[in-house]
């Protein structure tokens, strides 16, 4: 085991690399770079995403920047026409876009190996400070998320296939049909309307982690004050979330459960609790239990930033949709950089949970 964790580990840099590069052409090549942005908010054109932004030092240094005879230049970047090309020129080793693309890319991964992912372009913030000051928030959405799907689900879809056909696996699939159909983010707007002061009851806040003076509170009040605020994005997101882990979970089981060793085993007289604990579970369990990791890293990264928009929670999936919008490149190939790398450890870590719930799978007889 130890070989193929090394072969796996060595796989990510490879992997890595190539993940990089591909999404840095991708971003050159598209138009509407963080030049354009900073000339269109001088300009007064710049979308609202971008006004959005925090930090005005970048457009201080934008005076009344016209060409000195007058004229009309023209220009590579959209939107500038009539400036300065002395002040284009500053704007371009301001943000490194003097050097050629490969410079900059060679001199990205250098900063990145070493963990410098240097400072954001609109915000005057170091990238690495940016996304421990959004962590707490997606941390908080995405591990308790999973963690409450995966409670729920599990045991749900057991219940299924143990009585499938029953009444019980009729209306339970009546509400797993609805959860899959209804968008977590029409759910939230519903549980707004209806609990949080948009018609009817009032009951639960809409902004934040933490009510203010939290810092006060003794320790069960910032418990229950910390799930006071997480309470409906949390439910919204796990009845988006977990009907397709139900029926994962049902299907394993009730294909396991008509196997030929699961009547051998009931033939030799094993009560049903051991034919399904000791021998089903473990199997059926396998392709449930080690897609966690991935599971978590998705909702983390990539499954809140609706629910963030609509309950005013400032996190990394409201960061990056931001940093996409206003092509603020250091804080986009930062997140992707270590979004990546995490993805990827996660799954190796999901390998590893198979050989912990089935120690008969071995990794090293198969080819990375």
């Amino acid at each position: 085991m130890t070989a193929y964790i090394i072969r796996r580990l060595l796989l990510i840099i490879p992997t890595l690399f190539g993940i990089i590069l591909i999404n840095f052409l991708v971003i050159q090549a598209a138009p509407g770079g963080p030049i354009e942005q900073l000339i269109s908010r001088y300009t007064g054109t710049g979308v609202e995403a971008t006004a959005r932004v925090s930090g005005s030092d970048q457009t201080e240094i934008i005076g009344n920047r016209q060409s000195t005879n007058g004229s009309t230049l023209t220009s590579k970047y959209r939107g500038a026409q009539g400036l300065d090309p002395a002040f284009l020129r500053e704007l371009e080793i301001m943000y490194g876009f003097d050097k050629p693309a490969h410079k900059r890319f060679l001199k990205m991964l250098g900063d990145y190996i070493r963990f410098d992912f240097g400072e954001s372009f609109f915000r005057n913030q170091r990238v690495v400070d940016l996304v421990l000051e959004k962590l707490p928030v997606s941390i908080s959405l995405g591990l308790w998320t999973t963690l409450l799907i995966y409670t729920i689900s599990i045991p749900l879809g057991i219940l299924k296939a143990i009585r499938d056909g029953s009444r019980f696996d009729f209306w339970s699939s009546s509400v797993v049909v609805v959860g899959n159909a209804i968008p977590s983010f029409l759910f939230a707007i519903l549980l707004i309307v209806i609990f949080a002061g948009g018609r009817y009851l009032d009951w639960f806040p809409l902004r934040g982690l933490t009510s203010s003076g939290w810092e006060d509170f003794g320790y069960l009040q910032r418990v229950v004050d910390y799930f006071w605020h997480l309470a409906l994005p949390i439910f919204s997101m796990v009845i988006g979330g977990f009907a397709g882990l139900t029926l994962l979970t049902k299907n394993s089981f009730l294909e396991e459960i008509n196997k030929q060793y699961v009547i051998t085993a009931r033939a030799k007289g094993l009560t049903e609790y051991r034919v399904l604990i000791g021998h089903v579970f473990r199997n059926a369990m396998l392709i449930v239990i080690a897609g966690f990791p991935s599971a978590f890293v998705s909702i983390l990264f990539t499954g809140a930033l609706l629910t963030e928009i609509i309950f005013s929670l400032d996190g990394l999936g409201l960061l990056g949709f931001e940093a996409v919008v206003n092509r603020d490149y250091p804080v986009m190939f930062a997140s992707l950089y270590f979004f990546t790398l995490l993805g990827l450890v996660m799954q190796l870590i999901g390998d590893l949970t198979y050989t912990i719930i089935d120690p008969r799978i071995d990794f090293e007889s198969r080819e990375v």
